[in-house]
């Protein structure tokens, strides 16, 4: 029986193929860098509290943008915009990071680093509105895959780094990052096409300004409410962004400066949690989530991840014992972040209403940013106490992520809601009900 994956690679066309194909040349850039983003930073003089503060800063751009990407990407089209905000969000910041000297560098890398919300936005547009929706997950699992490919070339970051010293190799790979990213957005720009919905979008928003669109927010509200399947979406989302930022910015933290990992050394441990995500997105997790409810991958995922982030917290600080901590925690790291990354990403676009994907979707974002924004600071406050504590908080996070997911489908079972829209789009069978309201998905 062939691998379900493979069958929607081989079977993807149009602008899924062009999404997904160009996807990998992201590992090539940013994700040789991001190893490194934090201590790179340490490097140049800042401190905890300061990495957190950027990393809020951050965030809240991304909610302010998110807030403008519908209107921006109905008013501009899905492709013009993933080109425009893509080398703006990517390809200026690369420059200053090369060029950074100190906090300042970092602050204005981050403003303009956050406007990569508009294209999350866009590139999401782009990517499946022409898809069959029963395609959808396996195709953000292929996302996902190709994501994560850069782990292959992990080993290039530590021989830079163990021969150059840290500082000059980063520099060396923005400057990689700056002609990778510039390469993929033309490239994705030559081989996609605007989607249907957005030419439907750039007819009916011609004439009107960006502002005026934006103002047309309020019935978007009303359908994200009335939905309990969307709100549900948001609320794992947005706790799946947290602790995916928390991680982000102080795994390299911890590992460097608690448990004395050199510097050589910090690529090759999210390289296997990379490969061991893809491993588990091609075998383990594409079978649970064509089993039905999607309760049990929820549940597994959140568990699994609150396994690693404990492993990372109880691991030994000096001896042959952390890496093997260091290790395993990875393992179940691995399996929590290819569930959780694909489901998450998967639930909200499955609870989008096709023809106001764009400003549906703006909101959503901005919902999500808006509730993860606080986490760069207070996990910088919490980094500057103990190394450990940003992680106690990743913990509790997952442990209310379970929660929730308990609470919502018990009470969907006790109510008779059904889950048949959302959970047989994800296996691979219907499609959503004509009957449904807009946004209505259970």
């Amino acid at each position: 029986m062939k691998n379900p994956l493979i069958q929607t690679l081989l079977s993807l066309k149009g602008n899924p193929r062009a999404c997904v194909c160009t996807e990998p040349l992201w590992g090539l850039s940013m994700n040789l860098c991001l190893p490194y983003a934090s201590v790179y930073m340490i490097a140049m003089g800042l401190k905890d509290t300061e990495i957190g503060f950027i990393a809020t800063v951050y965030m809240l751009m991304q909610v302010v943008f998110a807030f403008l990407s519908g209107p921006i990407t109905d008013k501009l089209g899905r492709r013009k915009t993933t080109a425009v905000f893509d080398f703006i969000a990517w390809s200026i910041p690369c420059i200053i990071w090369w060029r950074a000297e100190n906090f300042w560098f970092f602050l204005v890398a981050a403003l303009f680093n956050g406007v990569m919300k508009v294209t999350t936005n866009s590139w999401d547009c782009l990517l499946v509105e022409d898809a069959e929706k029963s395609q959808i997950t396996r195709i953000y699992s292929m996302v996902i895959v190709c994501g994560q490919l850069s782990a292959l070339f992990a080993p290039i970051s530590s021989i830079l780094v163990s021969r150059l010293t840290l500082v000059p190799a980063i520099r060396i790979l923005y400057v990689n990052a700056f002609v990778v990213m510039t390469i993929k957005i033309f490239v994705l720009y030559f081989f996609s096409r605007e989607t249907e919905t957005g030419m439907v979008r750039l007819r009916e928003t011609k004439g009107k300004s960006i502002l005026s669109l934006a103002g047309g927010y309020g019935p978007v509200l009303k359908i994200i409410a009335h939905s309990k399947g969307t709100v549900f979406s948001l609320v794992i989302t947005a706790l799946v962004g947290a602790v995916g930022m928390i991680n982000t910015t102080f795994w390299q933290v911890i590992v460097s400066k608690k448990l004395l990992v050199p510097d050589a050394f910090l690529p090759l441990f999210p390289m296997l949690r990379s490969v061991l995500a893809m491993v588990f997105l091609f075998t383990v997790i594409p079978h649970l989530a064509t089993r039905g409810s999607l309760k049990l991958p929820l549940l597994l995922g959140f568990a699994s991840y609150l396994v690693g982030q404990t492993l990372l917290v109880l691991a030994p600080v000096e001896g042959p014992a952390r890496y093997a901590a260091l290790c395993i925690s990875l393992v179940f790291d691995g399996y929590g972040l290819g569930s959780l990354g694909m489901l998450a990403e998967s639930l909200v676009a499955l609870h989008v209403n096709k023809a106001e994907r764009a400003r549906v979707m703006a909101i959503q974002h901005m919902i999500i940013m808006f509730a993860t924004s606080p986490f760069g600071w207070i996990g910088g406050l919490l980094s500057s106490i103990s190394r450990s504590l940003p992680f106690v908080l990743t913990m509790a996070l997952l442990l209310i992520g379970m929660f929730v997911t308990l609470i919502y489908y018990t009470k969907s079972t006790a109510t008779g809601l059904s889950n048949t829209n959302t959970d047989t789009a994800l296996g691979g069978a219907a499609a959503e009900p004509a009957d449904l309201p807009v946004g209505e998905a259970p």
